[in-house]
């Protein structure tokens, strides 16, 4: 079977970073970006990201079908870093046609959960440790993110905080 790691924390807590980590150890990688260079500064976390990710990776960005993107990664990728969900998530939902409540492309992603092509490493953030957010779409987005970290991490056998560069395992191995 398969094993998927889950890896949250808050902002520049050393997420990607410990994901990139833990995919080191495998011989044949792929990386799954899910950012939209939508401003200036996006471009540069974007780029950062690329400088930052070995050329042993297979890159495949993709915004919004992420359960397509991780069904194509490459045959033989034994592992595959998929960064990041609440990015997803921001894309879907603030795509034109987006639903109120629930969106189909969750429950596929959740589904291929259940039997993935390849071990997944899967970087979200933690947005539920703050404050309250004072407008409804970052209340409706903070409550969309926590539940959907839930459901990932209720399928993952191992889950990793991280807190200022320093992985704690939560649930199961992640080595």
């Amino acid at each position: 079977m398969k094993k998927v790691t889950l890896v949250t924390g808050g902002g520049r807590s050393g997420k990607s970073g410990h994901a990139l980590a833990l995919a080191s150890a495998y011989a044949r990688r792929a990386f799954i970006a899910t950012a939209l260079p939508s401003d200036d500064e996006m471009l540069a976390r974007i780029a950062c990201h690329r400088r930052d990710r070995p050329a042993s990776f297979v890159t495949i960005e993709e915004p919004m079908d992420l359960a397509g993107a991780v069904r194509s990664v490459p045959t033989g990728a034994e592992v595959a870093v998929i960064d990041c969900l609440t990015l997803w998530l921001s894309n879907l939902m603030c795509a034109p046609d987006a639903p109120e409540e629930e969106f189909p492309q969750v429950a596929e992603f959740l589904a291929l959960l259940e039997d993935p092509p390849c071990d997944l490493v899967i970087v979200t953030n933690e947005v539920g440790m703050g404050i309250i957010p004072a407008n409804p779409l970052a209340r409706r987005f903070r409550d969309m993110a926590g539940r959907l970290n839930q459901q990932v991490a209720r399928r993952a056998g191992a889950v990793v905080l991280m807190v200022s560069g320093i992985p704690l395992s939560l649930k199961g191995s992640s080595e």
